[in-house]
Order: structure tokens, then C-alpha cells, then sequence
């Protein structure tokens, strides 16, 4: 199976909609913060690892111990998924930090004080 396959695709899209839902209403660990989202996720082509890549609105340190809580729990929510989806064997999951929204949040920021300045 290749990366980009439509089974792969449709593969990603399940885990990823499965591990937000999870993430929204079954983790009790404190640790992890309340405004974490899943932003993408990729599974391996032979099904046995994911990586998962989330965002976190917070500081350094929530965004570290969401992290911590979310490697922490991975085993809860691998047997979760493995409840939820029905596959052959349940990925084991690397949770990823993704800046990309607070990247383009500062960069929204900078070309709006660019543009004040130019109109001064």
C-alpha cells in the first residue's frame, strides 16, 4: 500500500476523527490541557505506528505537559481506538507538537504592525 492510497487516506481520516473525539471527552489526566486538537495524523503504511500531530493554546509549559500526559495515556487511547476502528492492529502513537497555527497567528500579527506603520 502506497502512502498516498485511498485506503491509506480514508485510514488517517478514521484515526483522526477517532483520536479528537477521544481527546475531547475521555482524557482525565490534568496534564493535558482543555484547547488540545488533533491537526493531522498519518499512519504507517503497514498499520503499526501513527504519528499524531497536535495543537496546544497555551504556553510552553502547558503545551510540555500535554505532551507528557498525552505519551502518558497512550495506552488508554490506543485501546480506545482499537475499540472505536476496526483494524487489524491498533497503531502505536507518536504525539507530535505542531506549531504551524501559532506560527501563522505571530505572522498574522507581524504584517498587521507592518502595515501600521506604513500607513503612519
Amino acid at each position: 500500500m502506497r502512502k498516498n492510497s485511498i485506503k491509506n487516506t480514508r485510514v488517517n481520516a478514521e484515526v483522526h476523527h477517532e483520536l479528537s473525539n477521544i481527546l475531547r471527552g475521555g482524557i482525565k489526566d490534568p496534564r493535558v490541557a482543555p484547547m488540545t486538537s488533533v491537526v493531522a495524523v498519518e499512519v504507517a503504511p503497514d498499520l503499526k505506528t501513527c504519528k499524531a500531530y497536535i495543537s496546544v493554546l497555551g504556553d510552553k509549559k502547558a503545551q510540555e505537559d500535554t505532551l507528557k500526559g498525552l505519551q502518558s495515556a497512550e495506552g488508554y487511547i490506543r485501546r480506545e481506538l482499537a475499540r472505536t476502528i476496526n483494524m487489524r492492529n491498533t497503531p502505536e502513537i507518536t504525539f507530535i507538537l505542531d506549531q504551524s497555527i501559532e506560527y501563522g497567528v505571530n505572522m498574522s500579527k507581524m504584517i498587521d504592525d507592518l502595515t501600521k506603520k506604513g500607513e503612519e
